[in-house]
């Protein structure tokens, strides 16, 4: 069996296409030779190479042929990227020549080559030869310029930088075969501004400084024309712009814009700004290195200005720290300095430091007037009379070079106690302060003084004025409560805790001092005072005493200099003693009842008493008539105040023996005895006559004279109660008693024998009652 047949390409394509012979123009199946000897089975197909952008179109690349068969009777094919498979139509093969021919223009930058398979059958579609490699490379044309990756490059430098500090690198690319010339790149600057301070490496790009002394001040920015060729700089070429940034360094120091400035600025103003001193720095505006610092060197010892820096500006703003005053002084020279926050890099030439001269001047204002005592503390004793002097309390004027009237007022006076001159300031008392607690913050009366100038506009000031209102002992102490229960037999409960009250403030109040009244020494035998505390005292029996009703007068004295004494009278009940030393009950009720009626209800009891013993001589038929004027003019003529003139001393009750006396508990709460038993009724009574109902005490004094109206209204249709003209009994002492009687109401038998002058002692209401009987 001889080789396998080959499929042979023509190399010459020019040939090829002339009609070369195959043995010149064409790769065929080798030919067996007669005679045995070793041959070459196949051929090794090179690469086929064409030009990119090839413009006669179709272009012959090679002729494939096989020799297994006469020309004619195989079909020829290919397949691979180019043919069937994108990019689709590029090439294409005449299927009985074997020609393979170029249909479009190729471009290297999208596929550098091309690797196909080439098949032979025969006209029955058998296989004749197994599939050929073919591969098309596609040669480089110099047809792409270089490309800068940014269209602008963007560097920083710091000014003064040495020769040889590179900035940035403004590279390109080249899209062309990168192993031919094609794309070797080289780089240089076409344009760069006076002086040419920096340069490029022509083969990476790099941009570097050339020369020292670089100054932002002088040239902030560099614009740089940058250019890149291919063909080692022979062939196609781009340029793009770099731009260089000087970065800021603090080599120049600020500078006042004038050696002197001028101002000028209100009195009295604190916080407020006098005015600006200018300066000029030449590095950056807004960096640390630009920002100034100022700092007042002379001038200004106590501190009255403060300067800051404008962080807009630079500027130094003055301004007043403290409140100035043209009296005192009226202008101002300072001398300020600036310098940088951020220290001269080394370096820099050293510099003195930048002065100024600033003058300020002071203008003057109206000033309002001031108080230099505030608030002024005085002393006034309590009850001071009108016209007392209590201080004199002015106010001065600082404007002193101008002349100025100050007048004053009460611009507060709570109790309308007080009298200011306008003019001299003299505070006195106008009238007496009644009731000083109501206007006093711990024992100080507080007034406000209001001084004005007469300036256009006035100005005003206010000064507080304080009164210390010196407590004077002008109140005796007050027992508290008048009345009180103990049991009869010392040691047994016997004894009745004692208070008492004082209007005075300390010191002129408590400790209080409690005695029985030395007027009556026998007191001492049955009773005693021990002191408990400061403001009680404890009342002791010292004797077995009868039960009832006692009056105890007692003297109370406080401690103020100098003290104040009253005599009080102290009711006290006595009660039968239980086994644990407390009263018994029904005892202690009716005692405490008896003990503790009011000098008023007493003083009612006694005037009705006298009034009604008065109209029995009297006609039944003139009766009723007389006593209501009388009770009229009794009770309505006065223009006093009963309020002032009954004193409570309670009722008293019979001696030792006096068992039965009348109940007064029945006078007091008529209601609590009206359901108990059923009272007799009078012979002359109507038997229609209805019950009267319980009478309500008075809830105030000036209630009074109706109560004892309806009292008497209700005693003389009273069924249950005497005739008219049937003596009256109120109260009843007992007999046969060996202590003397306190009261003298029933102690004598006719009114020649009475003496009522001491109705006059009671008040203007009973001394008319004096007047009618005591004649």
């Amino acid at each position: 069996m001889g080789p396998p047949p080959l499929l042979l390409a023509c190399l010459l394509a020019p040939l090829c296409a002339r009609g070369a012979s195959p043995a010149l123009g064409s790769l065929q199946a080798w030919r067996q030779h007669e005679g045995p000897r070793r041959v070459k089975r196949a051929w090794v197909i090179p690469p086929i190479s064409v030009s990119e952008n090839h413009k006669r179109i179709p272009h012959l690349l090679v002729q494939i042929k096989s020799d297994k068969q006469q020309p004619g009777g195989v079909i020829y094919s290919i397949k691979g990227p180019g043919v069937d498979e994108e990019p689709l139509g590029i090439f294409s093969i005449d299927k009985f020549s074997g020609k393979v021919f170029l249909n479009a223009l190729l471009d290297r930058e999208e596929n550098d080559h091309f690797r196909l398979k080439a098949f032979a059958l025969d006209l029955g579609g058998v296989t004749l030869e197994d599939p050929t490699d073919l591969e098309i490379i596609v040669v480089d044309q110099n047809d792409n310029r270089p490309l800068f990756r940014q269209d602008v490059f963007t560097g920083h430098v710091v000014e003064g930088a040495e020769p040889g500090t590179c900035v940035m690198t403004a590279d390109a690319t080249d899209a062309d075969d990168p192993d031919t010339d094609n794309a070797a790149l080289r780089y240089s600057i076409l344009e760069q501004g006076a002086g040419g301070p920096f340069s490029i490496n022509a083969s990476t790009g790099e941009i570097c400084t050339t020369q020292p002394g670089l100054d932002r001040e002088t040239v902030g920015v560099y614009n740089l024309t940058v250019q890149a060729a291919d063909m080692s700089g022979d062939g196609l070429t781009t340029t793009a712009t770099a731009v260089i940034y000087l970065e800021d360094i603090n080599d120049n120091p600020p500078e006042f814009t004038k050696e002197e400035f001028s101002m000028e600025v209100e009195e009295q103003a604190a916080g407020v700004d006098v005015g600006k001193v200018f300066v000029h720095d030449k590095d950056l505006a807004g960096s640390p290195n630009w920002l100034a610092k100022f700092t007042i060197l002379e001038g200004d010892p106590e501190g009255a200005f403060a300067i800051r820096t404008d962080p807009y500006t630079n500027d130094g703003v003055l301004s007043v720290a403290k409140p100035l005053d043209h009296e005192v002084r009226d202008r101002f020279e300072l001398t300020v300095s600036v310098q940088n926050e951020r220290p001269l890099e080394p370096g820099v030439p050293a510099s003195p430091r930048a002065l100024a001269n600033v003058r300020v001047r002071v203008r003057d204002v109206n000033e309002a007037p001031i108080f230099r005592e505030n608030p002024r503390r005085v002393s006034v004793l309590e009850g001071a009379p009108p016209g007392t002097l209590v201080t004199t309390y002015t106010a001065s004027d600082p404007d002193t070079r101008q002349l100025q009237t100050l007048t004053y007022s009460l611009v507060y006076d709570p109790a309308d106690w007080l009298q200011l001159d306008p003019h001299a300031g003299i505070v006195r008392i106008k009238r007496e302060l009644l009731h000083p607690t109501a206007f006093l913050q711990g024992g100080w009366y507080i007034a406000l003084v209001l001084a004005r100038d007469d300036a256009k506009p006035p100005l005003s000031a206010t000064g507080t004025l304080s009164i210390e209102i010196l407590e004077v002992n002008d109140h005796a102490p007050v027992l508290q409560p008048p009345a009180g229960v103990v049991c009869g037999r010392p040691g047994r409960g016997g004894n009745l805790l004692l208070g008492a009250t004082d209007d005075d403030r300390p010191p002129h109040g408590a400790p209080f001092h409690y005695q029985l009244s030395p007027q009556h020494p026998q007191l001492t035998r049955n009773w005693s005072i021990t002191r408990f505390n400061v403001t009680h005292a404890v009342l002791a029996v010292l004797a077995e005493l009868p039960v009832g009703p006692y009056s105890l007068p007692l003297l109370l004295r406080d401690s103020g200099t100098p003290p104040r004494e009253r005599q009080e009278l102290l009711n006290v009940s006595v009660c039968h003693c239980g086994r644990e030393g407390t009263c018994e009950d029904g005892v202690l009720a009716a005692t405490a009842a008896g003990a503790g009626i009011t000098l008023g209800a007493l003083m009612i009891i006694l005037g009705s008493t006298v009034l009604l013993l008065a109209l029995v001589g009297l006609g039944a038929a003139r009766a009723r008539g007389r006593r209501r004027a009388l009770r009229k003019g009794l009770l309505q003529s006065s223009r006093d105040d009963m309020r002032d003139n009954i004193l409570n001393y309670d009722e008293q009750g019979g001696g030792e023996e006096d068992q039965d006396a009348y109940d007064i508990n029945q006078l007091r709460h008529p209601e609590l005895f009206s359901l108990r038993v059923k009272p007799p009724l009078r012979r002359d009574a109507p038997l229609s006559s209805p019950t009267a109902a319980p009478r309500k005490l008075p809830s105030g004094p000036s209630d009074i004279e109706d109560f004892i109206n309806e009292g008497l209204e209700a005693a003389d249709s009273d069924p249950s109660v005497p005739p008219y003209d049937t003596a009256l009994i109120y109260d009843y002492e007992g007999s046969g008693s060996v202590g003397s009687p306190l009261s003298s109401i029933v102690s004598s038998l006719t009114d020649d024998d009475q003496d009522y002058d001491y109705l006059s002692e009671w008040g203007p209401r009973f001394r008319r009652l004096a007047d009618l009987y005591g004649q």
